[in-house]
C-alpha cells in the first residue's frame, strides 16, 4: 500500500506514463521532487555556462583581426547572453526564482561548464573555442532538443540552431589561418592541442564516474551516457582536423577497425576535477568578473522594476503588453 498522498499516487502513475510514452512534462504537470531538482541543477548550470562563456571571447572583440571578425564575435556574444536568458527562464518554469538562481552562481554554490576556465591566449583559440568548445556544446545538446521537459527542449531548439552557427565560425577562422602562413598554421594547431582535452572533458566524467546519468536517461533528460557522447564527438572531429590539415597531439587516438570507432587517449580527469573545484586557471577572474558585472548592473535592474510598477499603477495591462 503507498504511503503517498492520492494526489501524489496520481501524480506519479502520470508522469511515469508521459515518461513512458516519451512525450513531454509541462510546468502545471505533477512531477518527482527528484526529477524537478536534477532539471532545476542541469538547466541552470547551463544558463550559467552561457553567461559565464561569453567572457574570453569578448576579451577578443576589440582586437580581433578585421572589421568582419569583430562584427562576427559580437553576434556570438550576444547570442550567448540570449542563451542564458532563455535557459533561466525554463529553470524557473521549475519553481526557482532567476534571482536565486543568480545568486546560487555569485556565491559559488553553483557550477559551470569547466571549459569557461581556460584562457583564450590567441585570435586562434577564439577558432578552436568555436569549432571545439561549441562543435561538443552542440553534440551534447542536439539530443536534448528531445528532453523529456517541455520548456527545457524547446529552448534547446532555438540554441543548437545558433550554436551551428558559432561551430561553423570557429571552423573559418582555423581553415584561414591552418592556410595561412606557416606561423599562422603552427598558431592554429597550438590553440586545438590546447583544447581538445579540455572539450572532450565537457561531456562529464567517465560513466562509471557519473551515478546521476542512469537516472536522467531514465527520465528522458539525457539520451545517451558521457561516453556515448563523447565517443560520438571524437569520431566526428577526427576527420574535420584532417580537412583543416592539422592533428591532434593524442598518441593513442587512432581508428579501431573492430570496434567502428576511434579510439583515444585517457583523459586528465585529476585536472578536470581541480577546475570543477575551482582551481582552473581562470576561476577566479571569471567569477570575480561575473560579481563586477552584477554590481555595476544593479542600477539598471532597479530603474527596469521602477519602470514595470509605475506602469502597473497607471495601466496593469501595459506590463503584458
Amino acid at each position: 500500500m503507498s504511503s503517498l498522498p492520492v494526489d501524489d499516487v496520481q501524480g506519479q502513475q502520470y508522469f511515469d506514463k508521459i515518461i513512458a510514452e516519451d512525450s513531454r512534462i509541462e510546468p502545471s504537470d505533477w512531477m518527482p521532487a527528484g526529477y524537478r531538482k536534477t532539471l532545476t541543477r542541469q538547466v541552470s548550470q547551463h544558463a550559467h555556462s552561457e553567461i559565464i562563456g561569453m567572457q574570453p571571447e569578448a576579451n577578443w572583440i576589440t582586437r580581433a583581426p578585421s572589421l568582419k571578425r569583430k562584427a562576427i564575435l559580437m553576434a556570438k556574444v550576444q547570442d550567448e547572453a540570449g542563451h542564458g536568458l532563455y535557459l533561466y527562464s525554463a529553470a524557473e518554469t521549475l519553481g526557482t526564482s532567476r534571482d536565486e538562481l543568480v545568486d546560487q552562481l555569485l556565491v559559488g554554490r553553483a557550477k559551470y561548464s569547466s571549459i569557461f576556465n581556460y584562457p583564450a591566449r590567441t585570435w586562434a583559440d577564439i577558432g578552436a573555442i568555436g569549432w571545439l568548445v561549441d562543435g561538443a556544446a552542440i553534440a551534447n545538446q542536439v539530443p536534448l532538443c528531445r528532453a523529456s521537459y517541455g520548456p527545457y527542449a524547446r529552448s534547446m531548439v532555438r540554441i543548437c540552431k545558433e550554436e551551428s552557427f558559432h561551430q561553423r565560425q570557429g571552423w573559418e577562422i582555423l581553415y584561414e589561418l591552418s592556410h595561412g602562413t606557416p606561423a599562422q598554421k603552427q598558431m592554429a594547431q597550438e590553440a586545438i592541442n590546447r583544447f581538445y582535452g579540455p572539450a572532450l572533458q565537457m561531456f562529464g566524467p567517465p560513466d562509471a564516474d557519473s551515478p546521476n546519468s542512469q537516472q536522467s536517461m531514465a527520465w528522458n533528460i539525457k539520451r545517451f551516457t558521457n561516453d556515448e557522447l563523447r565517443q560520438r564527438f571524437v569520431d566526428m572531429i577526427v576527420p574535420q582536423a584532417e580537412a583543416l590539415g592539422l592533428h591532434f597531439e593524442d598518441p593513442d587516438l587512432k581508428w579501431n577497425e573492430g570496434r567502428g570507432h576511434y579510439d583515444y587517449g585517457e583523459l586528465d580527469w585529476d585536472e578536470f576535477k581541480s577546475v570543477i573545484a575551482g582551481e582552473g586557471p581562470c576561476n577566479v577572474q571569471r567569477m570575480q568578473r561575473r560579481r563586477q558585472a552584477f554590481e555595476e548592473g544593479a542600477w539598471v535592474r532597479e530603474a527596469a522594476a521602477a519602470y514595470a510598477e509605475k506602469c502597473e499603477r497607471i495601466d496593469p495591462n501595459l506590463i503584458s503588453a
